[in-house]
């Protein structure tokens, strides 16, 4: 019987797409398309960097793999019409990731105080910044792996930071090193070589049990 995690973690594969995933993206969507009219949904922007980082504290990049609205977008889309080759290692460097989380954060910031006090003002920078990044993801989206961008997203750097070594997929030694999980991993992440330790120490793992849906000999789980 799958763990209550197991179940809550629904498969994220090219396969099986449950109907929350397709919710949280044409939410996504649905927040690009009117944000610029209605403001309030901007907000939408922080409550998600929020629930990120926060989750990292328990559980890694749990909230990346399973409740982030722009990555359930980028999964089912580029699920059909996305690429499947690994995202670019520089992309996936820690100068690099924090030098963007620098800039997005710096420019987020500057462009808010330029009116602190207006709530509307606030709402379309955080629209904007969605626009811009969702824009940005996309194409590495279409040529590279779905979730290229989470890559370098600067949530899921601070999460992976927080809580990279919590809540760790878990690898039976009845793994056979197929590779049949590293193929429908949306991160390109190296997951059978990490057998003998019994665990995948990656801080960029989003617990989307992608791998687990994946593998013909059920050798992975997730702790509990």
């Amino acid at each position: 019987m799958k763990s209550l995690v197991q179940s809550v973690a629904a498969p994220a594969s090219n396969t099986a797409k449950p109907l929350y995933r397709w919710s949280l993206g044409i939410f996504m969507l649905s927040v690009i398309a009117i944000g610029w009219k209605y403001p309030l949904l901007g907000f939408a922007v922080p409550v998600a960097m929020l629930a990120g980082i926060f989750g990292g504290f328990f559980r890694g990049r749990y909230v990346c793999g399973n409740f982030c609205p722009r990555g359930s977008f980028y999964d089912t889309i580029f699920g059909y019409i996305g690429g499947n080759r690994p995202a670019p290692k520089f992309l996936q460097s820690s100068r690099f990731r924090w030098i963007i989380l620098v800039v997005l954060m710096g420019f987020m910031t500057w462009r808010i105080a330029q009116e602190p006090g207006e709530w509307q003002h606030w709402g379309s920078v955080f629209w904007s910044m969605c626009l811009i990044t969702t824009a940005v993801g996309i194409p590495l989206g279409m040529i590279y792996r779905s979730r290229s961008w989470c890559s370098f997203c600067p949530v899921g750097t601070i999460a992976a930071t927080i809580g990279g070594d919590k809540f760790l997929l878990e690898i039976d030694h009845d793994c056979r090193q197929c590779g049949a999980c590293e193929k429908q991993c949306p991160m390109g992440l190296s997951i059978a070589e990490h057998r003998d330790s019994g665990a995948l120490p990656h801080g960029d793992c989003i617990k989307c049990s992608s791998c687990l849906n994946s593998c013909p000999r059920e050798a992975l789980s997730w702790p509990g």
